[in-house]
């Protein structure tokens, strides 16, 4: 058996992957079991936040239209309340909220970008901290004339664009990853898929040779040698013979968005997966060097076919959830730092999916984990959230291309589920008590919930009960199908099981969220 080793992480596509999910049996084998290392715990939940994440509710107002399919969004902090907005053609477009969507592009660069298939294109955005002195504007995108996934500075008072690093990406057209943010050190982050293609072919994810399957950390404040920029002393390959020193973390598949916390520095990071799972990593300010576990694993699994050097060291995921829930592309956010909603959501991570368009909403809990819940929907086909420079919530959509604004609400949930659960064995006996905590009945019924990573059900009561991959559908009986206020229903399975990582609760009623009782 391949001996794996975890480490616990600090606190917990468009265009992305859009391969649609594999049949289960090309996917994943079952985990091994093995022990984990400890890394440092998770920060305490924000002591502003008092409200459960179940008692949450997220909704969007759309505020501009006629985006040609937006990929990425940032916030120049300069006191102008602008907000730019990169299309897949080529072009940067400005938005401000008294004005609305400016007609003419501020940037314009369709003549270097290679769009097509559906994941290459203008991918991403930064601004530098010195932008109201400097006007530079960092951009990643996919090149002619061969797809080259493409870093480089655009210099908005000369209109001059300055190619910076360049990678080759000729293969295949997806997986290009586009991710650009300035780091709370200042240096300048960038991920990169792994080259495309289903299974990892180019076996990009585990090796160190190549800017495939990474983020990389750069300084562009400087240039050495022949480089146009510096790669800091600290990155932790930067000595290491074979290796592209420009690397800071591995194992990624397509890191599509990720964002720094503005509190504490820490690193979200969501990795849109190949069928079975898709991920949120979750690392602590100078976790360098972390192999995020791809082609290895997938999520929580060990997959089938990958790669697996020995002696690794893999960083497990915080957030799992498969795309039998409607999902396919996981949209990584940011976790909120703004004052409007601070009482309510901060604290909080908040991503969705391209395909579900699920909002979750993810924290520490103060024990080592993270509290999870679905706390609404957004648009169709996200490809980013964002954020203004005060911090608050925009995102943008693929198709028909479209901006919105993020609310927030507490919106007390309808139903609560309390769980008996015994073990025994290899099979554990679970028990269901559904309890309508609203004031109007509930007419008909379906609960879906999660179960732990390598648990099968094989008998139910009072229920029609299905299951895909971990996901489990259960529908109301003929004679259980009415809940009434404040009333319960009891329903039941059995489950045996082959793996050993437990799926975090979670309980949708009718597609509401439910509290979660003992």
């Amino acid at each position: 058996m391949l001996r794996r080793h975890w480490t616990r992480p600090l606190a917990l596509v468009f265009l992305l992957g859009l391969l649609a999910p594999l049949p289960p049996s090309a996917a994943a084998a079952a985990p091994a079991t093995v022990p984990e290392t400890t890394a440092s715990p998770p920060a305490a939940p924000d002591t502003a936040t008092t409200v459960p994440l179940p008692s949450l509710s997220a909704t969007t107002t759309q505020v501009a239209h006629g985006l040609r399919r937006p990929t990425a969004l940032a916030a120049p902090d300069d006191g102008t309340g602008r907000l730019f907005i990169t299309e897949k053609p080529g072009t940067v477009r400005v938005y401000h909220p008294d004005t609305g969507l400016a007609g003419t592009p501020l940037i314009d660069i369709t003549s270097a970008v290679d769009e097509s298939g559906n994941e290459r294109g203008l991918l991403g955005i930064a601004l530098p901290p010195d932008f109201a002195e400097s006007q530079d504007v960092y951009l990643a995108y996919t090149a002619l004339p061969d797809g080259a996934v493409t870093l480089a500075r655009y210099r908005l008072d000369e209109s001059r664009l300055e190619v910076l690093l360049a990678q080759e990406h000729a293969e295949y057209s997806n997986h290009n990853g586009g991710q650009l943010a300035f780091g709370p050190d200042g240096h300048l982050y960038w991920s990169i898929g792994d080259g495309g293609g289903s299974a990892d072919p180019l076996r990009a994810g585990q090796r160190l040779d190549t800017l495939l399957g990474k983020i990389l950390r750069i300084d562009v404040g400087r240039t050495c040698g022949a480089l146009a920029y510096c790669v800091p002393a600290d990155n932790p390959f930067a000595g290491t013979a074979g290796a592209r020193p420009e690397i800071w973390l591995y194992g990624l598949r397509n890191p599509w968005r990720f964002s720094f916390d503005r509190a504490d520095g820490s690193m979200w990071i969501g990795d849109v997966g190949q069928g079975r799972w898709e991920e949120v990593d979750h690392l602590a300010p100078g976790r360098g060097g972390a192999n995020l576990g791809w082609s290895c694993y997938e999520g929580l699994e060990r997959f089938e076919g990958g790669t697996c050097p020995p002696g690794e060291e893999y960083t497990k995921p915080v957030f799992t959830y498969s795309p039998y829930t409607g999902g396919c592309s996981v949209i990584g956010g940011h976790v909120y730092r703004g004052s409007r909603y601070a009482g309510l959501v901060g604290g909080t991570y908040i991503a969705t999916d391209y395909c579900s368009s699920t909002v979750w909403a993810l924290r520490p809990d103060g024990r080592g984990g993270y509290e999870q819940a679905e706390i609404g929907q957004m648009p169709t086909q996200v490809t980013s959230i964002g954020t203004t420079a005060e911090g608050e919530f925009y995102v943008v959509n693929d198709l028909p291309g479209g901006l919105h604004k993020v609310s927030f609400e507490r919106q007390e949930p309808t139903c609560r589920v309390d769980r008996a659960v015994r073990s025994w064995g290899t099979g554990t006996t679970v028990e269901l008590t559904v309890t309508n905590t609203g004031t109007t009945a509930v007419n008909g019924w379906t609960l879906e919930f999660p179960l732990a990573l390598g648990q099968t059900v094989v008998s139910d009561w009072n229920t029609d009960l299905t299951q895909l991959s971990n996901t489990v559908t259960a529908v109301n009986a003929p004679y259980n199908a009415t809940i009434a206020p404040g009333a319960s229903i009891t329903l039941g399975y059995v489950a045996g099981h082959t793996g050993d990582a437990s799926a975090p609760p979670r309980f949708m009623l009718n597609g509401d969220a439910c509290a979660i009782g003992r």
